[in-house]
């Protein structure tokens, strides 16, 4: 039979664990203006904003839409900072609030926070190469770049979950990640932007 393939064997769809392109797919690539709001730290952000730096892309996978199937993709965040601020993601929230997320991190040093919709509760996990982290039902959750490389990760979700960025957006997350001593620092978002009121007075 050589290396043929027996006609009843079908490829297997094929990524890159370094650069995260998966072959024969389009992802959707996101730059600072895309994402700017997210950001406590307003005129840092706007100070970067003529450069336009990428900050991430993901590459979805739905192919398949009937009852228990999943989707999946998966996410390349680049490293950097928005003045003390890592790089990080929009973060969103499932559209069918019940559905839970697995993240496989493939490459990199991260973070995600998590922030429970009903209690306001949020808290990091740390997340990297070689770790998963579980999103329960409720949860908005945040990729967070903390390391000096790009943070390669996969994210499986059911197909019936959604995306609901626009929840997110309203409220943003409680808790900001930030540079602190040459270590990333984990503070509540109302506290930072008094520090940052504090410095510039």
């Amino acid at each position: 039979m050589g290396d043929s393939f027996h006609p009843a064997i079908q490829a297997a769809l094929r990524f890159d664990p370094v650069t995260a392109i998966v072959s024969g797919r389009q992802p959707t690539i996101r730059y600072l203006r895309d994402v700017q709001s997210i950001f406590a730290d307003q005129p840092a952000c706007q100070e970067l904003l003529p450069s336009n730096p990428l900050l991430y892309s993901v590459t979805q996978i739905e192919d398949h839409n009937g009852e228990g199937d999943i989707h999946y993709g998966i996410g390349i965040l680049m490293p950097g900072r928005v003045g003390r601020e890592y790089f990080m993601t929009k973060g969103h929230i499932h559209a069918w609030r019940p559905a839970a997320e697995v993240y496989i991190g493939l490459r990199g040093r991260g973070m995600m926070l998590l922030q429970d919709e009903r209690t306001s509760e949020c808290r990091a996990v740390e997340f990297m190469a070689n770790s998963v982290v579980y999103v329960p039902g409720y949860t908005a959750h945040r990729t967070i770049n903390i390391g000096d490389e790009p943070l390669v990760y996969w994210g499986v979700l059911s197909s019936a979950a959604g995306h609901d960025y626009d929840a997110v957006a309203k409220r943003n997350f409680r808790l900001v990640v930030v540079e602190r001593d040459g270590a990333p620092a984990v503070m509540e978002r109302n506290d930072f932007l008094a520090e940052m009121k504090g410095v510039s007075a």
